[in-house]
């Protein structure tokens, strides 16, 4: 896959809206913007967290850069590799699993002939596994960038892939714009 070089800082307008999203903690307490900074980050470094963006984010939050890391290395929402434009994330947790989520990702792996963990050569898609996305209700649930798809089955698993080649979907928009 083919990845264009990640970003090293941020530009004016995305700088003021960090500076806006900082000025909603008590001074001292900025390390409380750091997810909706994370986030903010990851959408505009193409999807993922490099090294030097979460050293960035630090040098802005006035926090240490292994603080960024602890934060970015737990939450299965933040990617530290390179990702496809559509990230499709399959919960494996038990609700899921017992509803036949095993069954849809190993639909999704065939289709698009990669693994769990893994993107498609030509950088459209990649697959991962997360736990819990809380929608058990509705098992198996998926979740592509903000949406979820729910009661998922192989059919609707198509549907959805068709609909996302046809429109070249993009899962990793900065939600803050």
């Amino acid at each position: 896959m083919q990845q264009k070089p990640g970003i090293t800082e941020f530009n004016s307008e995305i700088l003021d809206l960090v500076n806006k999203i900082k000025k909603r903690y008590p001074e001292g307490r900025q390390k409380s913007a750091l997810l909706p900074v994370l986030h903010i980050a990851q959408a505009e470094n193409g999807g993922w967290l490099s090294s030097e963006i979460m050293d960035y984010v630090a040098s802005l939050l006035e926090i240490q850069p292994i603080e960024v890391y602890e934060v970015a290395t737990f939450y299965s929402m933040f990617n530290l590799q390179p990702v496809g434009n559509c990230v499709i994330e399959v919960c494996q947790t038990g609700p899921c699993w017992l509803n036949g989520s095993e069954e849809i990702l190993a639909h999704f792996e065939k289709r698009l002939g990669i693994k769990a963990g893994e993107t498609t050569p030509d950088g459209r898609f990649t697959l991962k596994t997360v736990e819990c996305l809380a929608a058990c209700g509705n098992a198996p649930v998926i979740q592509v960038g903000t949406e979820y798809h729910e009661n998922l089955n192989t059919a609707k698993a198509d549907e959805l892939l068709e609909k996302w080649t046809a429109e070249n979907k993009i899962s990793h928009t900065n939600p803050y714009l």
